[in-house]
């Protein structure tokens, strides 16, 4: 979770508030504005959703690019091996 996500979250959850206590109060200017705020909240959040979709994107695409590691195989059945 990046930081855009955290405060996109916290500017929704605040617009929210600001937009109720302006039905609460009567006040269409507080609600036009705790509105305004939780969209952007929204719209923040999403960009930082997608900042880390595509960190995440590149992350898989490097380790997929490497060559798989080859596990190194015991003296044990090294022995096994050439007996039988």
């Amino acid at each position: 979770m990046n930081k855009d996500r955290v405060e996109g979250k916290i500017k929704d959850v605040a617009g929210r508030v600001q937009r109720q206590a302006g039905e609460w109060t009567g006040n269409p200017k507080e609600q036009v504005r705790g509105a305004a705020k939780q969209v952007e909240g929204k719209v923040q959040n999403a960009w930082g959703k997608a900042k880390d979709a595509a960190k995440k994107k590149s992350a898989d695409k490097q380790a997929s690019s490497k060559p798989p590691h080859r596990a190194v195989d015991s003296p044990e059945e090294e022995e096994s091996e050439e007996i039988g």
